[in-house]
């Protein structure tokens, strides 16, 4: 089957019945190129009340690339707040994709505590903070302290921080 016809097909499926999507979403990958649009127009045919049922489930299950496309899906889907403890799970991980897309949009329902900490994550692990939503509204004087911290651990140790890091200390008033 050519890869449209499927995505057409698949997405109707999940429309009539979500439970399809568990099967359909991790088949994208065999099915379609980009896998991820795939996965993520699936997640857009979900009905609006099987939204958080199943967004929670397939980004359980799922593999890293399934858990990106949830992650990268959730601004655009009828979620309120259901969605953090997937944030907090990403952000717990070292997959530089997944912190990047944590931070995403969706990162607007982080309490700023703990999106501080994922800034700071982006940091150290060397996610670019361009990939931070919103990162200059947010950004804070406690922020700026956590990064400076940071900047003299390593400058301790004789190495320095990303580009952006500065940048962003340079922007904090």
């Amino acid at each position: 089957m050519e890869q449209n016809a499927w995505l057409t097909d698949a997405v109707a499926r999940v429309g009539d019945s979500p439970r399809a999507i568990v099967r359909l979403f991790a088949a994208a990958g065999r099915h379609y190129r980009p896998a991820e649009e795939a996965r993520i127009r699936l997640l857009h045919a979900l009905p609006a009340e099987a939204v958080p049922y199943w967004i929670d489930d397939l980004y359980r299950h799922g593999d890293s690339n399934e858990k990106l496309a949830v992650l990268r899906a959730l601004p655009d889907l009828p979620l309120d707040v259901e969605a953090v403890p997937l944030l907090h799970d990403a952000l717990r991980t070292n997959d530089t994709r997944l912190i990047g897309a944590a931070l995403g949009p969706y990162a607007r329902h982080l309490d700023q505590h703990a999106w501080r900490h994922a800034v700071l994550k982006c940091v150290f692990v060397g996610v670019p903070l361009e990939e931070v939503d919103n990162l200059d509204q947010r950004a804070d004087r406690e922020l700026a302290v956590m990064v400076s911290a940071l900047r003299a651990e390593r400058e301790a140790a004789g190495r320095r921080l990303p580009a952006d890091a500065y940048r962003l200390l340079e922007r904090i008033p």
